[in-house]
């Protein structure tokens, strides 16, 4: 297996994009990628494309074939596969990337992600996001994703105590950092009064715990290692990419506010990587909503279980802290364009290992992790990434 290198990136602002139409937005973010890495699109030699739902949200299918033609790379016949795991579309994307290039099957392929939400009404998106859960056992009983998120919110604080303050400086620390991020979807301050005071979505979680619906495209390039500095000055390696599965349906799980999925997929990274948490200076996790944050820090082995609320609230989590926790502004402050998000975490953490962060940066930053869920759990994509 050779070793890969992230060699460009690409990514849109992340918003309510009327002005822009699904093609648009991928082709922007590719063509940011290309010129990222110097590169011209006859290099490339294989596209992965992660996109939950364009057939619910824009009613298009056969993504793959759409973004190779819009892209110029159909005359090529390059292959260009769309991969689908709800919102972790991105971080498999990335990971088949990987791994084809690791094969030596190709040697210059893009991974990118793409949504474009907002093109339909709430009710629609809110069910087609609910394909994401057990259809027959969650979704037909009219559990939506803020009440499946509800739910394991109320079985942590049960088991653990957190405090409905200590939940809401998640959503703080989160729009501290995307106020700092030029492509975030909310790049504005809140107050935890802001938080707590919001409107109620699924007891425990309001308005301003829960992720946006967003349009959004992201796009990295990738290369084997060894190649990596005919294209830039400042590879990125990829250390590890490790994947794991759990029921869909959380009536089945062992606990339901321990997502094993990411203690299995953030264990395999650490050891595919030869890192300790100590390793890490800083980690992208999914916060789709806020509770998701409390319960990943735990699960990938940052804090002991029941202990990350405190951590937060101490500002453990925050940028200067002792592991710095989506310094993007994560889902709740950047967007969560479902099929991107997992690109766009990796874009984050090159960013910061470039040292390009802006007032976001991490001092010395030299490895990071991205952390990538679909639904609640079932799929979960781990990447660590260290600067060359």
């Amino acid at each position: 297996m050779r070793d890969v290198a992230v060699i460009g990136i690409g990514c849109t602002k992340f918003g309510e994009k009327w002005e822009s139409s699904f093609r648009d937005i991928f082709v922007e973010a590719g063509t940011l990628a290309l010129e990222d890495a110097q590169l011209s699109g006859e290099k490339i030699d294989a596209m992965y494309v992660g996109n939950m739902s364009a057939g619910r949200f824009i009613g298009q299918e056969h993504i793959g074939a759409l973004i190779a033609d819009y892209a110029g790379m159909a005359t090529r016949h390059i292959p260009a596969t769309r991969v689908e795991a709800a919102c972790a579309s991105g971080g498999l994307a990335f990971r088949q990337a990987v791994i084809a290039v690791a094969s030596g099957m190709e040697d210059i392929v893009v991974a990118a992600g793409v949504e474009k939400m907002t093109d339909v009404g709430s009710d629609e998106s809110t069910d087609t996001l609910t394909g994401a859960a057990d259809r027959e056992w969650e979704g037909f009983m009219g559990a939506t994703f803020p009440g499946l998120y509800a739910m394991i919110a109320n079985d942590y604080i049960h088991k653990y105590g957190m405090t409905r303050e200590q939940l809401a400086q998640v959503a703080v620390k989160n729009h501290y950092n995307g106020a700092r991020n030029p492509i975030a979807q909310f790049p504005n301050e809140i107050t935890l009064d802001t938080v707590i005071k919001s409107t109620m979505v699924a007891e425990p979680l309001r308005l301003f715990d829960c992720s946006p619906v967003t349009d959004g495209a992201a796009a990295v390039i990738v290369a084997p290692l060894e190649r990596a500095r005919e294209f830039t000055d400042t590879p990125i390696k990829v250390l590890a990419s490790t994947q794991a599965s759990d029921t869909i349906a959380l009536h089945d799980r062992r606990d339901i506010s321990t997502l094993d999925a990411t203690v299995a997929a953030g264990q395999r990274a650490f050891k595919m990587a030869h890192l300790s948490h100590k390793d890490i200076n800083m980690v992208e996790v999914h916060d789709c909503f806020s509770i998701a944050e409390i319960c990943a820090i735990e699960d990938l082995g940052f804090c002991k279980k029941g202990t990350a609320g405190k951590f937060t609230a101490d500002g453990e989590t925050a940028l200067g802290g002792k592991i710095p926790v989506n310094t993007s502004g994560g889902l709740k402050a950047c967007g969560h364009p479902v099929g991107a998000t997992g690109i766009k975490q990796v874009c984050e953490i090159v960013q910061q290992l470039r040292g390009t962060a802006g007032k976001r940066q991490v001092d010395g930053a030299k490895i990071g992790m991205t952390h990538n869920v679909g639904g609640t759990g079932a799929t979960v994509a781990v990447h660590i990434l260290g600067r060359v």
